[in-house]
């Protein structure tokens, strides 16, 4: 393996989670993977760049360089008090109810009360793989293990409850098992970048070019779902 190439394992775990890849306007819905944009946001949190700020733009130059696999890890209860075996808790998408004060319409005057509904994933774990050059992961790495800012899992309401950072290793291989243990990684549902258009299956515009809160910009990622056998 190259000495250039380093391997960022990150641990997604929260009761909420949210990745949104079509949130606009009144309806936020969340994806089943977190998003590439997201991830690349709570880098620059922890970097300490500021929205639109000059750090920003080469930074997600070089962020968009770096191959991300999603993964997919199944949460299990243990039930201690009947003896059987722990119950994998199932993922869910939960609709919130919001209303916002002071919302701009067409005309422009502004709208007393507006209603907006928003989704969350509940009981979802993740694990995503960064690789690519070894200066950028390790400058992400230093950042993650001590954030200038808050880290949230899509949304600022969706607290990660453990740390995020799970380490930066050689290959691929050894950044799984940081996340799942001894499992390969063919027994999870999993995310994977796509070298052509012809190898992905889906186009998803997450891929961060400016989060400035006038001109947010984003380009389009092709990736490939791959089922595991759990």
């Amino acid at each position: 393996m190259s000495p250039d190439i380093k391997y960022l394992a990150l641990r997604l775990q929260g009761p909420l989670q949210s990745w949104g890849v079509d949130s606009q306007y009144s309806r936020r819905n969340t994806g089943l993977m977190p998003t590439k944009s997201a991830v690349a946001g709570m880098c620059c949190a922890a970097l300490g760049f500021a929205r639109g700020g000059p750090e920003e733009a080469p930074f997600l130059h070089q962020f968009a360089g770096l191959q991300m696999t999603a993964i997919s890890i199944p949460r299990a209860v243990q039930r201690a008090w009947t003896g059987a075996r722990p119950r994998e808790l199932a993922v869910r998408r939960l609709q919130d109810y919001h209303t916002v004060q002071h919302t701009r319409k067409a005309d422009g005057s502004l709208k007393d009360c507006h209603i907006t509904y928003r989704q969350y994933l509940t009981d979802a774990s993740f694990g995503v793989v960064l690789a690519g050059d070894a200066g950028v992961i390790q400058q992400i790495a230093a950042a993650l293990a001590d954030p200038k800012w808050g880290l949230w899992l899509g949304r600022k309401s969706c607290i990660p409850t453990a740390p995020v950072l799970a380490g930066v290793c050689d290959s691929l291989d050894a950044a799984c098992q940081r996340l799942m243990g001894d499992e390969p990684l063919g027994a999870f549902t999993r995310q994977e970048e796509s070298a052509t258009f012809a190898e992905g299956r889906d186009t998803l515009p997450d891929l961060p070019l400016c989060f400035a809160s006038e001109r947010r910009l984003f380009s389009p990622r092709r990736v490939r779902t791959i089922q595991g056998s759990l």
